[in-house]
């Protein structure tokens, strides 16, 4: 079987991985560098407890067991690809700054709540005055950075085509059939088309009107800041004051902004300001660290900010799209997912609830 994946973020090489190593002849249209889109600009967090304050009773469950497979699937990265990509569980500690959070969060998990003093002593860099905390031991983070490069070279070693620099601009249709990809170089004919273009999605010409839900980018800025000399990284993942972090490699991740800005990553003093400010209000020993890099990166989002998954109403074209936040959290059951779904073998798990075709008149 001869498949056809445009985009190669952790979405579509995860899917053109899992389709390559079933046999499939696989090929990967990336329009710039592969994994270096919103799977390089992300967190890399995979804390579905965290996510789950803002996700339906569908999201939250497929969020899970998306989180419970990834221990497994970091170790196939690992060893198809010989890369590490340093997965770990650190928890998370989520800080509620007044009484009213406090209560929000004890309601939301009882079992996890914990008092203000357990809370700085997971995390003394907290300030002194939070409200409490929701603590869960088995979140956990991934070099987000490494692993869209590791699953590049796990999926080529697994056989798949990758070709980088090369947007895929149109899909060529036989009747109510997908037959081809068009690129500005070349037009790939083959059995299924997979779109996992990230923000990207809507802008593939040539569907019929409906096809694709409007996947619109979100424009995400995040800080990372370099401790003062002695200073301690935090050791588990952190959220609270309307940010999270997630200390990596010697420094502390800090985000991110939500904007919709269309296509423009420009970078703004007042979303650094902002974010560093946010981090400073929840542990103020930050004061003195170091802003040390700033980034941008596009986030897509479907209108009712669930994920895009499924067969969509023109034959032979499959979407993986709509992920927004949580594209890397969702990598493992999204590849698993598609893949069974497009080889036409048993799910492992029920996605109706994030079929295209929910968006059609």
């Amino acid at each position: 079987m001869k498949i056809t994946v445009i985009g190669g973020g952790v979405a579509g090489l995860s899917i053109g991985w899992k389709l390559a190593a079933s046999g499939a002849d696989v090929t990967v249209l990336e329009r710039a560098s592969a994994g270096h889109g919103a799977t390089w600009a992300a967190a890399g967090m995979i804390a579905a407890s965290a996510e789950s304050a803002e996700a339906g009773p569908a999201e939250a469950a497929f969020c899970a067991q998306s989180a419970r497979m990834w221990p497994d699937f970091a170790g196939e990265i690992e060893e198809h690809s010989g890369k590490a990509i340093s997965y770990r569980k650190d928890g998370v500690l989520i800080a509620a700054m007044n009484a009213a959070e406090a209560q929000a969060l004890r309601t939301r998990a009882p079992s996890q709540f914990i008092s203000a003093s357990d809370a700085r002593a997971i995390a003394a860099i907290l300030r002194e005055d939070i409200a409490g905390g929701l603590w869960d031991p088995d979140e956990a983070q991934v070099d987000n950075r490494a692993l869209g490069a590791a699953l590049a070279l796990a999926f080529q070693r697994a056989g798949g085509t990758l070709s980088v620099n090369e947007a895929a601009v149109r899909i060529e249709m036989e009747g109510k059939r997908a037959v081809a990809a068009r690129t500005p170089f070349k037009v790939y004919f083959a059995d299924a088309f997979v779109l996992a273009a990230g923000a990207w999605t809507s802008q593939i010409a040539g569907l019929p009107d409906g096809t694709i839900p409007e996947i619109a980018p979100v424009k995400g800025e995040m800080i990372s800041l370099q401790p003062r000399r002695g200073a301690q990284l935090p050791p588990c993942l952190l959220w609270g004051n309307g940010v999270y972090m997630a200390p990596r490699h010697g420094r502390l991740f800090v985000g991110a902004t939500v904007e919709e800005a269309g296509f423009d990553t420009s970078l703004s003093d007042s979303a650094r300001e902002f974010l560093f400010d946010r981090a400073k209000g929840l542990c103020p020993a930050l004061g003195d660290w170091e802003i040390a890099e700033h980034w941008a990166g596009l986030r897509p989002r479907a209108p009712d900010r669930l994920p895009v998954l499924g067969a969509s109403a023109v034959e032979n074209l499959f979407i993986a799209s709509g992920q927004f936040r949580n594209g890397i959290l969702m990598a493992p059951i999204i590849a698993e997912t598609m893949a069974a779904l497009i080889l036409n073998q048993s799910l492992p798990t029920d996605i109706s609830a994030f079929a295209p075709g929910r968006f059609a008149p």
